[in-house]
């Protein structure tokens, strides 16, 4: 009898075994079936599944650390329509870089959106004809601060390397090539002025020549037009002041004189020029 107390106070504690044996209640007093198809013991659920405060709850993700992706667009400095001492200064770097041929205006036209484009294409700029921060960067190392001559130079066209003839004397120095006059002494430039020439069919004579006479005032015998501040240096061609160059620009020609279209600048040269100074038409 004391033997068998004892083997049923072990069996109590141990996993019943053989064929006989019955599955222990589940939790909620309901016997399970077991794989075999005997009574089994229903698994308890997990105690962080049922505890309050556990962290079985879902978590947001953590803020992306990545960059973004997104490309920036660069900033602006300078479009169409832009009028400014910045465009000013533009323009007149780009002329250092021979993007521009004319004078500083500090207006931001077409012409000049053409010119920064040219620029960007051949610096590997994007080729937008708008200056944003990178081209100013690029345009800014390849040149220097325009000087006060470069920012409103004397003509709108550049004034090209003098021809040899002009450079000792007194010499009307006048350049088919850049359509410029220069009033020039011992090799200075003393003031220049842009002009125009005759036509196809009136040319203007190039050569070397003197100032025969001089008309303050003056009207042409042939064509019955004003010709004021006229230096005649080539039979009937003169050196004049013209209205229609001012009005009309490079859309007309004469007949065969150099046009002024700045009459006060030609007025000054007038005062100076003397009777036998030089004029030299070359290209």
């Amino acid at each position: 009898m004391a033997a068998a107390v004892v083997a049923l106070a072990t069996s109590c504690t141990g996993q019943a075994t053989g064929s006989g044996a019955a599955a222990p209640p589940a939790a909620d007093g309901k016997a399970r079936p077991a794989a075999d198809g005997k009574a089994s013991a229903a698994p308890s659920s997990p105690a962080a599944d049922s505890t309050p405060g556990s962290d079985s709850k879902p978590k947001a993700d953590p803020p992306s650390t990545k960059a973004s992706t997104e490309p920036t667009t660069p900033k602006v400095l300078m479009t169409e329509g832009t009028e400014n001492e910045q465009v000013r200064e533009l323009q007149a770097r780009l002329r250092q870089v021979g993007h521009f041929h004319r004078s500083p205006t500090a207006f931001y036209g077409s012409m000049t959106s053409k010119a920064v484009r040219g620029f960007q294409e051949k610096r590997g700029v994007p080729a937008t004809g708008s200056v944003d921060e990178a081209t100013w960067r690029k345009l800014l190392a390849m040149t220097h601060r325009p000087t006060a001559d470069e920012l409103r130079p004397a003509t709108t066209n550049a004034l090209d390397e003098p021809d040899a003839r002009c450079k000792t004397g007194r010499v009307l120095c006048i350049s088919k090539e850049s359509r410029t006059l220069a009033w020039m002494i011992d090799g200075k430039v003393v003031a220049a002025m842009d002009v125009r020439f005759g036509s196809e069919n009136t040319p203007t004579r190039e050569g070397t020549f003197t100032v025969g006479w001089k008309a303050k005032e003056w009207t042409s015998t042939i064509y019955h037009t004003s010709m004021p501040y006229a230096m005649f240096f080539s039979g009937g061609q003169a050196v004049h002041y013209s209205a229609d160059f001012a009005a009309r620009g490079y859309a007309g020609a004469s007949h065969g004189c150099v046009n002024v279209r700045d009459k006060k600048k030609l007025a000054s040269v007038f005062d100076q020029v003397q009777k036998g100074d030089k004029v030299v038409v070359h290209w």
